[in-house]
Order: C-alpha cells, then structure tokens, then sequence
C-alpha cells in the first residue's frame, strides 16, 4: 500500500505504479449540492482533472496497459425526458462536478491517443450499498423513522447502480479486450420512481413507507422557499441510463438486483 498525499496536479504517483498493469481510478472531490459557489469549479478541477491526467501521464510513462476511469453521469446531464442517456450522447455537464469529470475525460482520451495506454471510461449514476452517504442516507433515515413523506405525487423513473454492480463491471473492464476505448454507462438495469424506491427501501429495513399526496406544484414552491430546488429535482426529475452497449460489448449483466442492492445498504453487508 503506499500512500500518496492529497490529489492534485502535482501528486506523485510514481512509486505506486511500478509493475502495475491497469489502474482503477475511484479518486475524485466527490458531488457536493451545495458547493456551487463560482471558484468550486476550479477545486473540482484539481483533484478531478489535474490530479487525474497527473496520474494518467505518470501511468504511461510507467508502462501501465490500461487505464479505468470511473467519470459519471452528470457528464451527460443532470435528468432524462424523451430517452434514457447513453455513451453516445452529447455531453451537457451542468454543475461543476460534472464539468470536471467531462473535462478529465477529455485529458484522458488525449493522453490515450499520445501514448497508446488503453483508455476505459465508466459513468454511473447514483451509487448506493453499505455506508452511503448524501441524500439517499438521509431518505433513509428519514424512512426508517416512520417519517411521513409527501412524495406520493412524483411520477419518474431513476437508475441505480449497487456498489456491487459497479465493482464486478470494474473488474470486467480489465482484461476484457473490447473494453479498451469504450465508455460505459452501469446500472442495476431496473429504473423505479422515488415513490417506488422508498417504498423498496421500507421494504428492505422491515418496515412500513409512509407516502402522503402533495401537489408537485406546492412542494417545489416549497423547497424553493428553503433554497432545496436542486434536492427536490433530483428527486422528482427522470434520470435513466441504456446499459445495453456495455451489456453487448463486454456480455455483462449486474450481479445483483436493485432488492437485494438495498438489503445490503440497510444491513451494512457488502456480500
């Protein structure tokens, strides 16, 4: 194990690359809804983008095969209307976080194309199992109380991805062949509604959800009164992803259903 500091453009990868074969790279400032303020952007860049094409650099020079990079899916956008978002689609990144990742990807590819290290990207959407933290922990909490929720009303659709899905994609992406210069979307290949997710949720920890009808109308009035009209988009909104060119490419199906994905997160078992 070797320890290597804060990650930024200037971190020096160097000693934990020797002999490697493939790199994984998990490492980023993660999403944080409210650090919006206008020089996020350049602290997301740091970590996000510099401090990955500063190991990306390192690993070619290093020999280092093949490179994953795990981006995500605000690159493509923060919600879905018509269809379901793909690796083919348009990038439209719309907070910093996602200009960030968009941004590293682009460095990637580059790099890639100078050295001839194989290149593998990888966009999730939300990911969830033991430890989860942000707003699906809270929703939880929030279920598991018995806290009555007005969210009855929302009719969407949202991709998952349990952590076990991702980390068996992950270790498919190493040796496969037809991984390299791909990107990948991954999710548990079932979408559910908000209403539907907490009610699976409930299910999960053994108790009852507790739904109630509000008007979508009022309760984003509301949430706009509090300052929460991102929290309240995200779940009200649609956000989907097609897996079906990861599936066709590399002949992968998630390892485990979005039940037992949340069983897992509720009991705190990683398999």
């Amino acid at each position: 194990m070797f320890h290597v500091g804060n990650v930024g453009p200037h971190t020096d990868w160097r000693a934990a690359l020797n002999g490697v074969d493939c790199v994984i790279h998990t490492v980023g400032k993660a999403h944080a809804p409210q650090d919006e303020s206008p020089g996020s952007l350049n602290e997301y860049r740091d970590v996000n983008v510099h401090g990955t094409l500063q190991l990306a650099r390192q690993a070619a020079e290093a020999g280092v095969r093949r490179m994953i990079f795990l981006s995500s899916v605000k690159v493509n956008g923060e919600n879905t209307v018509s269809a379901p978002f793909t690796p083919f689609d348009t990038p439209c990144p719309t907070d910093a976080y996602g200009v960030s990742k968009w941004e590293a990807e682009q460095g990637l590819w580059d790099i890639s194309r100078r050295t001839g290290m194989e290149l593998v990207v990888v966009r999730p959407p939300l990911v969830y199992g033991p430890g989860v933290k942000g707003n699906l922990a809270r929703l939880l909490r929030l279920v598991t109380k018995g806290v009555p929720l007005p969210l009855k009303a929302i009719d969407n659709k949202r991709s998952f991805v349990a952590l076990a899905n991702l980390t068996d994609l992950l270790v498919k992406c190493i040796e496969h062949p037809a991984a390299a210069g791909q990107t990948f979307m991954v999710s548990d290949g079932e979408d559910v509604s908000t209403p539907e997710l907490i009610r699976r949720m409930a299910q999960a920890a053994g108790c009852n959800a507790r739904l109630f009808y509000v008007p979508l109308s009022f309760l984003r009035g509301a949430a706009g009164l509090f300052g929460r009209i991102s929290d309240f988009d995200r779940l009200s909104m649609s956000l989907q992803v097609d897996i079906s060119h990861t599936r066709n490419t590399l002949g992968w199906a998630p390892v485990i259903k979005l039940d037992q994905g949340l069983i897992r997160m509720v009991s705190g078992v990683s398999d």
